[in-house]
Order: structure tokens, then sequence, then C-alpha cells
């Protein structure tokens, strides 16, 4: 397990490829296109580069990528990499798309299998990826959809069951919910049976968490977090997940019950952190990735009829465009790269 800090996208991951096909009509080439940088900076350094494929080591399986999704950490990478980044450097780690080779020691997949998963370096043709970290794309996801899937869906999910143990009947606020993790959590947040209050910051964020099923919609920038807690919790929120840090965060967990009960879960990474609380739970968390993990986040998926909105897709030679898009905030989903 870990844990966290070109083709076209086609439009059914159930495609029937049989195992094999992909290796015989399409032989791993040596050299790829990626999106890469050569030193930090703005979203311009993100410029396309031929690169040499990367080779599958033991335990690993090599994806030709169809969709890589854009995450919102991965600007942060790119504008201060650690000192140990060697480049140029590829950013992405979550992708889907088509197993193209397998590497020493793997086993339950085959060559062709259309997989979705935690990967390295995903801004790019081929990317690698532990076998345990990948897993079959649900029947009638796109590779759009399954490349924003698994970091997003593992976090919502390990948010709500691990981290804040939400039961059915519940109250719950997801404040940040018109993102990528924020979309999932509230659609398995109702297939767990709770009641959910659903912030926002803009109103076309209130028309789409309606339509994911939120029992109430707040848009935390123009509307009152605290009257419409006290309206849809009278005596105290259950449990909040918070994934936006700030004022709007705050106001979210004063409206917790403050009889001991009351929690508040937030990932890793998030800024700013929120005060501690007395009688209040305070949770921090990141998501774990994993073969059990991934089976229980597909189950999931196919029980909720999980829907992935996606913000915006760019093709990979505009993965600058992408950041930039990213960085303007108030997405509705995740961003998504097209693999060509």
């Amino acid at each position: 397990m870990i844990r966290h800090s070109l083709l076209g996208v086609v439009a059914g991951a159930s495609l029937a490829v049989s195992p094999g096909s992909f290796a015989d009509t399409h032989p791993v080439p040596p050299m790829m296109l990626a999106a890469a940088m050569d030193h930090g900076g703005g979203p311009e350094v993100l410029t396309i580069h031929h690169l040499p494929t990367p080779k599958p080591g033991a335990g690993q399986v090599l994806i030709a990528v169809h969709a890589a999704g854009v995450g919102v950490w991965e600007a942060d990478e790119r504008a201060h990499p650690g000192k140990g980044w060697r480049f140029p450097a590829v950013l992405g780690s979550d992708a889907a798309g088509i197993i193209a080779a397998l590497g020493p020691g793997v086993h339950g997949v085959e060559v062709g299998d259309a997989v979705y998963g935690v990967m390295n370096g995903s801004y790019a043709q081929y990317a690698t990826a532990g076998v345990e970290n990948v897993a079959h794309i649900p029947k009638g996801m796109s590779f759009a959809q399954a490349s924003a899937l698994a970091i997003s869906g593992l976090s919502a999910m390990e948010g709500l069951d691990e981290a804040l143990e939400l039961k059915p009947h519940e109250t719950l606020i997801v404040h940040g919910a018109s993102g990528a993790v924020g979309t999932i959590a509230v659609q398995l947040a109702k297939l767990r049976g709770a009641r959910v209050l659903a912030t926002v910051s803009s109103d076309d964020g209130i028309a789409l968490l309606k339509r994911l099923g939120a029992d109430a919609v707040v848009n935390g920038r123009t509307g009152d977090i605290a009257a419409a807690a006290q309206s849809f919790a009278p005596h105290g929120v259950d449990a909040v997940l918070g994934l936006a840090g700030g004022t709007a965060l705050e106001k979210c967990i004063d409206e917790l019950r403050h009889d001991g009960y009351g929690r508040v879960a937030y990932l890793y990474g998030m800024e700013p952190l929120p005060r501690p609380r007395f009688n209040i739970r305070m949770i921090l968390y990141s998501f774990v990735a994993g073969e059990h993990e991934l089976a229980r986040l597909n189950a999931a998926v196919e029980a909720a009829k999980l829907q992935v909105p996606i913000a915006a897709e760019y093709p990979l030679a505009e993965a600058a465009e992408a950041h930039k898009r990213l960085e303007a905030g108030r997405l509705l989903g995740k961003i998504v790269l097209r693999v060509e």
C-alpha cells in the first residue's frame, strides 16, 4: 500500500479488449511524449518532451495512458519541486488506460486490460504503477472519468469510513463539496445513509450538488453557513468533512455537536489547518491506495452508480493551460488531460 501526500479518450471503459491484443497491435515504443518540466516555476514550465518510455519493474505494470487526472497538489509540486527531484520531471499520479506490459512477478491482470489507479508520472503516453495500485475500470465508466477517480475516490471513501466512521442517519457537512473529492464524498455519504449538507462556492456548484443528491446546499461565499447548518441539524451536526480550509471551514466546525461525538476530518496538505476545539475530534488523514482499498472503491462506485464530474479537459500538449485553469479555482469536479 502507499500513502500520500497518445490515445484518444474512449467513451466507455467497458470496451472489450482481448488479453494480449494491445501488445500485438501497439508495440511499446522506446520513446514517448510527456508534459514535463526542466525546473520549477509557473504553468509555462510544462512543455512537451520526448523521453524514454519507462519499463515496469518487479510488481509493476506499464500503462498506455488514455487520460490523466490533474490534482490540485500538482500545482504546488510544479512551483516548488523538492530537492531530490530529477529533471526533466513528469507530474501526475492519477490515470486510466490500457495495460501495455507486465513487470516480473505480476499476477491478476493481463496486457490489454482497461485499468485506472495511482501511477507514477501520468502526464505522459506511458506510466508505471504498482499492480496493487490499479484496478479494472468500473463497467460503463469512460477513461476520462476513471482517470479522475482513484485519489479523489479513495480520499472521499476513506475520509467517510475510516476517519469519520460515518453511520446511517447521521448528519454530515461536506465543505468544499464541488471539487473532485467533494462531489464523490456526497454521493458515497448518501450511499452510507447519511444526510448531507454541501457547501460550495458558486451557484453552478449548488445546481451540481443538488443533482448529485445532497439534501441541502449552501453557497459559502454568499450564503450563511451557520444558519443553513442550524436549519439542517438543529441539535448540531454529527460530522464535517473539510476539503478546503479557512474561515468557512471554521464556521462549519462551529456547528458540530459538542457532546464528545462531533468530529471533523480534513485532508493532509490542506491549508490553513482548522484551530483545535474542546470536545470535538479533529482528524487529519491521508488516502491509502492498495488492492483491497480499490476493490472497496469499485464496489461503492457500482452501488452508488457514481458520477465523476469533469471540470475541463485539455490535450496533453496543453498541460500548461490545464494548470492555469487549476490555479484559477472554483472547479466543478476534476481537470483531465487527454493523452493523444
